[in-house]
């Protein structure tokens, strides 16, 4: 649920002169208003919680999930223990999906989750890590979820819950590297401006439960993953870095990756090492290993569409799969706003374009923001003095880089009242600042965690 556009802020930014009703006077709230609906609509329609609430039940030893006229049945037999794990930032969210449906009936769990993002839960212990960076508490929160899987047997079974965030929530180095290793070899990667793809595959050598490795853990117990989607393909090797898909990836893969980059000189030692030599091959053993994708961005941006054609606009979906450089997604989505604006005729209905991916965004400068705010930047000095235009960028996790905001605000009067406030938003956008931006002209959106995590919307009204 969207709690809040922020007006003021939780930044250090300077803050608004006196006259700011005169400041937002070109302001349009009623589309603003309209674009928040349009992003809680594709928020709800991928919330976890609700998914598995409204789409399975529990009777006579039988779990059942129904969904696109497909039903699957998992049995959960009386003699066995029933354990919920898993990672991710709404990873709380589908695990009170499943206490709702099965109750008692858990006989314990553990998952870890972003800082911030717990939910009220009876049944399953919540551990709060560092993302994207992993972080000690990360390590600590795995730790006590591979300790409960000790001593299962075949007629346990363990439900898995994976969002997006699972790949630095759920953390433990292979021996020889350490967590500070993980973590500086994951800051490099994300200001290299790598996709999510290729730091994940970064990732696996370095992991004893990604690719496939936690189900090792597992061992002889069926078990079953329920996740929400936060990769364009769907790939249960990609989601959360597939810890209970066997994917094995090889090191030589990964140098590859970070040779690209130029950052495997920057490598520390122990991570360069371990990609520098050839693994065995692994042969899984374990039991009977079953994946279902809840939701995915696709379903999020259809439920966007939905809504906006209710409201009587004419929906455009620009993009279901928008990657690549942030600054160049974003100058093609604000040609697009500026090509409807111009070919709308008097009496015609007002057009919504959405777009949906996850974009990638290389750091340079020191300042403060996500790439969504980064779009929403780009984007408005791209629509500067174009009338009549509303346009949100923002996550669908409810986070935006290392910030506390979803995404931001941004039309075609952003420019010049940022102006006014004395701010060069091209410097800004050159330092990577654009929360500073935002948060003086009262143009985040602050919503909290969402209790999905399916990747960033775009959405835009010319009206």
């Amino acid at each position: 649920m969207i709690h809040s556009v922020s007006r003021n802020g939780k930044s250090d930014s300077p803050a608004r002169p006196a006259d700011g009703e005169e400041l937002r006077s070109d302001v349009d709230e009623a589309g603003r208003a309209m674009a928040a609906d349009i992003f809680e609509s594709a928020l709800a329609a991928t919330r976890g919680c609700d998914l598995v609430r409204s789409r399975s039940s529990f009777a006579n030893g039988i779990w059942r999930y129904r969904a696109g006229g497909r039903t699957i049945e998992w049995d959960i037999p009386r003699e066995g223990r029933l354990l919920v794990i898993g990672a991710g930032k709404a990873a709380a969210s589908l695990a009170a999906g499943l206490e709702a449906v099965l109750g008692d009936r858990i006989d314990g769990g553990c998952i870890i989750v972003k800082h911030g993002h717990v939910e009220p839960l009876a049944h399953i212990v919540q551990h709060e890590g560092g993302h994207p960076v992993p972080d000690g508490a990360g390590l600590a929160g795995t730790r006590a979820l591979l300790d409960m899987l000790v001593g299962l047997t075949p007629a346990d079974r363990v439900f898995v819950v994976l969002t997006g965030g699972a790949s630095a929530l759920l953390v433990a180095p292979v021996e020889g590297v350490s967590l500070a290793d993980k973590a500086g070899t994951t800051d490099l990667l994300l200001a290299s401006g790598a996709a999510i793809s290729e730091i994940n595959t970064v990732r696996k050598p370095l992991s004893l439960v990604k690719g496939g490795r936690l189900l090792d853990a597992i061992g002889p117990a069926q078990s079953m993953t329920l996740m929400i989607s936060d990769v364009p393909t769907d790939d249960p090797a990609m989601v959360g870095s597939g810890p209970t898909w066997h994917n094995n990836v090889s090191p030589a893969e990964a140098l590859a990756i970070v040779e690209h980059y130029g950052v495997a000189d920057k490598l520390p030692p122990a991570v360069l090492r371990r990609l520098s030599n050839v693994l065995p091959d692994r042969i899984p053993s374990h039991g009977d290993a079953q994946h279902l994708i809840l939701g995915n961005g696709g379903d999020s941006i259809h439920a966007a569409a939905a809504r906006a054609a209710w409201m009587g606009y004419a929906v455009h979906i620009i993009n279901q799969r928008m990657e690549g450089d942030t600054h160049a997604a974003a100058h093609r989505f604000a040609a697009s706003v500026r090509a409807a604006a111009k070919v709308r005729q008097a009496g015609d209905p007002a057009p919504v374009l959405l777009a949906g991916g996850e974009t990638t965004l290389k750091v340079k400068g020191a300042g403060k923001g996500g790439r969504n705010q980064e779009f929403a930047l780009v984007a408005a000095l791209d629509l500067a003095g174009v009338e009549g235009v509303t346009l949100l960028a923002a996550g669908t996790d409810g986070t935006d880089g290392p910030t506390d905001a979803a995404g931001a605000f941004a039309d075609g009067g952003s420019i010049a009242r940022g102006a006014r406030l004395g701010l060069d938003a091209a410097a800004l956008l050159a330092n990577n600042d654009s929360y500073s931006f935002f948060s003086a002209l009262g143009d985040l959106l602050i919503t909290g965690p969402t209790g999905t995590n399916v990747m960033d919307l775009t959405i835009a009204i010319v009206d």
